[in-house]
């Protein structure tokens, strides 16, 4: 079995509080931090707008935490592809992957607040034919086999081919999907992989089990196929040395983000704010209805054991990156799942334990060697 891959998600998600320049610093600290730890990738979005999210170029970000950082994969997640023209995506993301040494992953999106498509003055309507449209012919650009010309109603190219190509034989492609089947469906006519980001929410994770259908049954239609391997799911998770911990160090950020975040800048429907950190710790992790896990490594491994049953397999866990906690806490809890979720997860540890449990069950038959050892 395919061993599953660990990831982290900064959309970023920070509270208005921290100096810009160094909050870009500390994200950048983080990076270098899961580099190091073995993490297989970090993605990070694009906004402009809610105060909340204050990274507006991925791929500027992403460069500079190439920099930094050695082995790591490095994911646009995502670029929303109707606020720019494709033929300067193209180009951006190539440079990307130039600089990072062929470490870069392209994930696209339509956009994902409102307030931005709102302030650059698009219908919310088009923004996924949008994307699918600059999809194509970003795809087509980065084969390099022509110079093609393209017209659409809010982009021109004239004789295009792009000067430089992808360091990377095949420059991994990902289409973000939240809760309806449009994301799926885009990435399964594309051939490409899915970052669900839905999963956060209740809704998401109940439409779980039947997404990858979606994009099956897209992939076929258009005589593509789609690899489970590929679909990336985020996951929310605060990890301490015991529960009691873990609650402590998360209630306070948890209650501050959803109920000035979540409930009081994005309105999200249906999404109610909490009473207090107790009540948003106690909903939060609950473990008969969970979006989050907020407890131990072993927590954190069941959860994972469950959610692979509930979809039927998929290839990287992807946490979501917040301010839940302070600063060293956070990093604890990335290096707690580094250290014990992960070697678990894959197996990594089954050797160690059948070695252990060889010397225990056949004692005696080292009994000789004991003896040898103990006379001289």
């Amino acid at each position: 079995m395919p061993k599953l891959k660990f990831g982290a998600f900064l959309a970023p998600h920070h509270p208005i509080a921290e100096h810009p320049m160094l909050q870009f610093r500390k994200d950048l600290d983080l990076v270098e931090h899961l580099d190091k730890l073995g993490y297989d990738e970090f993605w990070c979005g694009e906004h402009h707008s809610t105060g909340w999210e204050m990274i507006a170029s991925p791929e500027m970000f992403l460069a500079a935490a190439g920099e930094r950082t050695h082995r790591i994969r490095l994911g646009t997640g995502v670029v929303s592809l109707p606020y720019h023209h494709p033929f300067i995506v193209a180009q951006r993301i190539v440079q990307l992957d130039h600089m990072t040494g062929g470490r870069a992953i392209f994930g696209s999106g339509p956009g994902a607040l409102p307030s931005d498509a709102y302030t650059l003055g698009i219908d919310p309507m088009v923004q996924r034919d949008r994307q699918d449209e600059a999809l194509g012919v970003i795809r087509r650009l980065l084969r390099g086999e022509e110079r093609f010309s393209y017209e659409s109603d809010w982009f021109t190219l004239k004789d295009a081919r792009l000067q430089l190509l992808p360091l990377q034989e095949e420059l991994p492609f990902t289409v973000a999907s939240i809760i309806s089947p449009s994301g799926m469906t885009l990435a399964g006519k594309h051939g490409r992989g899915v970052l669900s980001i839905g999963s956060m929410s209740s809704e998401g994770l109940t439409a779980l089990p039947t997404q990858w259908s979606f994009a099956e049954e897209s992939a076929a239609l258009h005589g593509n196929t789609v690899d489970r391997r590929d679909w990336r799911i985020v996951m929310s998770w605060h990890i301490a040395e015991t529960r009691e911990k873990a609650y402590a160090e998360a209630k306070d950020g948890l209650f501050h983000w959803h109920n000035e975040y979540s409930v009081g800048t994005l309105m999200r429907p249906g999404v109610d704010a909490f009473i207090d950190p107790d009540d948003a710790v106690a909903k939060t992790a609950d473990t008969e209805n969970s979006t989050a896990v907020i407890g131990t490594p072993d927590d954190l491994v069941a959860a994972l054991h469950s959610l692979m049953d509930l979809t039927g397999g998929f290839g990287t866990v992807v946490g979501f990156v917040h301010d839940w906690a302070n600063r060293e806490n956070t990093l604890r809890s990335w290096d707690l799942v580094a250290r014990y979720v992960v070697p678990e997860i894959n197996g990594l540890l089954a050797p160690y334990r059948e070695s252990r449990k060889h010397v225990v069950e056949h004692r005696d038959s080292f009994q000789r060697a004991r003896q040898a050892v103990l006379t001289g």
